[in-house]
């Protein structure tokens, strides 16, 4: 399991970021962001910083 940001929902606030303890988030061109699925270690803090819920838990 990873997380993924639905990106359509994304607002680019930010919020998700600074929380992640493995900094695996970054920013696209547009602002919005994108989660390494790679590096992320699920532990949910994006999906709980997220104020338009749309990170979600993907199955891989």
């Amino acid at each position: 399991m990873s997380y993924r940001i639905l990106e359509e929902d994304c607002t680019a606030c930010g919020e998700c970021e600074p929380v992640c303890p493995v900094d695996c988030i970054s920013a696209k061109d547009n602002g919005k962001r994108l989660i390494n699925e790679e590096e992320c270690i699920d532990c949910g803090a994006c999906a709980d910083a997220c104020p338009v819920d749309c990170i979600y838990q993907h199955a891989h």
